[in-house]
């Protein structure tokens, strides 16, 4: 290459140069590609997680694993609403994370159930708002758009609020004299909370009058009639109380829980819930359900009212966690979600007075919790192996002489019938031997007050000397496994227990001469 061609080589790597030094860094970064999209939601990884962030000023993001049955059922319903935005609205995107997968991006925001879903507004990775009992598509763009705009329409006249009514079977007015701060705010939060339902707010002194409404009141209307109304008091109202509320008029006075049911009884946030267990075809099942239904609206907002039909064979896990046997029903019981206590109902039969009654001991705290326990077998100590029932395992297992090592099982579990003879063998080579018990329990009849259940059979040790520690057998489910696990627990605490007398006679005071 001559002197020329040299010259023009550099003049040329001088511009490019030149050119490269007077952009910014952002436009000196390569593009990055476009995110691959399933059926319109982005298919969304660590990697392009911030990317999606940044490009999208509204991102609504479900964290699912792709086994997970709830997750599957989602998705149709998540996808649909996902085309609508993507068409209707440039800023509004949806998501999908397999945390399967993307194991950091389940820790970094501590995904727990599935599906779980969250919104990201502006790219705010830190503070992404929960959207919780969301099921169908209609519900999933009534939810969005009442995060990006208002979240009720605005009512000025009677015709207005009569035309806003005859849309819907189920409606609720905010019925204020100012439509900003206060109870109004806290009206537009819950109606964010409710997409289910449609929200209209009114400040029109002629909608007042026709509806009779004096100050500023929430009113639920179904098909068109005022059936429920919650005054503002000096001007407040309870998000979380109104919310509650609003929600259990989406669902029957009394729902019959089955496979479509089952996640909307969950979604309401009510943690007490009465379940009436009876079969349909039962020739006093009309009068039981009419008896059941006059009650609930007394409790409504506080007690959801549910019917297990006993006879519906997909009920079985149901039926069998709450312990209730064919001879019971009908049968009616209260579960609190929060403590997992349950109440039954002493009265045998199901009349309003023993319901209503029921309810209010219930809500006042005078109910006594119900605890399930076949009664104490004859000659249930005699052999191997003991059978323990709720009445006398406490007295058993937390006996303070005794180690007592304990097989929780379930008479439909084929893994227990298998493990039986196994356990026999077990406690015939400990039959004789002092201060060691071993032990079963039917946990599907009989309650007790463990944490962290695993499925049937497991395993726990109750170690002597103490009448609160529970040791859980992880081991293999082998005669030589369940042994060695005895002995070696067995000679720990004999260790602890010699290391801790000779502590307390080298740090025991002399006595004085």
């Amino acid at each position: 290459m001559g002197a020329r061609g040299l010259l023009l080589l550099g003049l040329l790597s001088w511009a490019l140069g030149a050119a490269e030094g007077s952009l910014s860094p952002a436009e000196r970064k390569p593009k990055r590609g476009k995110i691959k999209e399933e059926d319109n939601v982005l298919v969304l990884t660590k990697s392009n997680f911030d990317q999606a962030l940044n490009e999208t000023k509204y991102l609504l993001v479900e964290f699912y694993i792709a086994l997970s049955g709830a997750s599957q059922s989602l998705a149709a319903e998540f996808a649909k609403a996902a085309e609508q935005f993507k068409t209707d609205a440039v800023d509004i995107r949806f998501g999908k994370v397999d945390v399967a997968d993307q194991k950091d991006l389940k820790k970094e925001f501590d995904i727990q159930e599935y599906p779980t879903l969250k919104f990201f507004i502006d790219g705010d990775r830190k503070n992404p708002i929960d959207c919780k009992g969301v099921r169908e598509a209609s519900a999933f763009v009534t939810w969005v758009q009442r995060r990006t705009g208002s979240s009720a329409v605005l009512i000025n006249s009677t015709d207005q609020a009569k035309a806003f009514l005859d849309l819907e079977d189920l409606a609720v007015i905010g019925f204020f004299k100012t439509l900003q701060d206060g109870a109004a705010e806290v009206f537009y939060d819950s109606a964010r909370e409710v997409p289910e339902v449609p929200f209209g707010v009114t400040a029109s002194e002629d909608t007042f009058t026709t509806f009779g409404v004096r100050g500023d009141t929430v009113v639920v209307f179904q098909k068109g009639k005022p059936v429920h109304s919650e005054a503002s008091e000096e001007g407040k109202l309870d998000k979380v109380e109104l919310t509650r509320l609003i929600k259990t008029f989406t669902m029957d006075l009394v729902t019959e829980y089955n496979l479509e049911t089952s996640v909307k009884i969950f979604d309401v946030p009510v943690e007490s819930h009465l379940v009436l267990f009876m079969p349909k075809n039962s020739d006093t099942f009309k009068e039981v359900y009419e008896n059941l239904s006059s009650v609930a609206p007394e409790f409504r907002g506080k007690i959801m009212f549910i019917l297990v039909d006993t006879d519906e064979t997909r009920n079985g896990r149901v039926i069998e966690y709450f312990r209730v046997t064919v001879v019971e029903v009908p049968a009616v019981q209260i579960l609190n979600l929060t403590s997992d206590a349950r109440y039954k109902m002493p009265a045998e039969e199901v009349t309003p007075d023993h319901l209503r009654t029921f309810c209010r001991d219930y809500l006042e705290g005078k109910a006594k919790q119900h605890w399930s326990s076949e009664e104490i077998q004859d000659g249930w100590d005699k052999k191997p192996v003991k059978v323990l029932v709720g009445k006398n395992f406490d007295k058993v297992a937390f006996n303070t002489k005794n180690h007592v090592f304990v097989m929780f099982h379930a008479p439909w579990s084929h893994n227990c019938q298998k493990l039986f003879p196994v356990w026999e063998e077990l406690g015939k080579l400990y039959e004789k031997r002092k201060n060691v018990v071993i032990a079963k329990i039917d946990y599907t009849a009989n309650e007790v007050r463990l944490m962290n259940v695993e499925k049937y059979p497991f395993f726990r040790l109750f170690p002597a000397g103490s009448t609160t520690e529970v040791v859980p057998y992880k081991g293999e489910y082998a005669l030589g496994a369940f042994a060695q696990f005895l002995e070696e627990q067995i000679e720990a605490r004999k260790k602890n227990s010699t290391k801790a007398k000779q502590e307390e006679k080298t740090t025991r005071p002399k006595e004085e001469l």
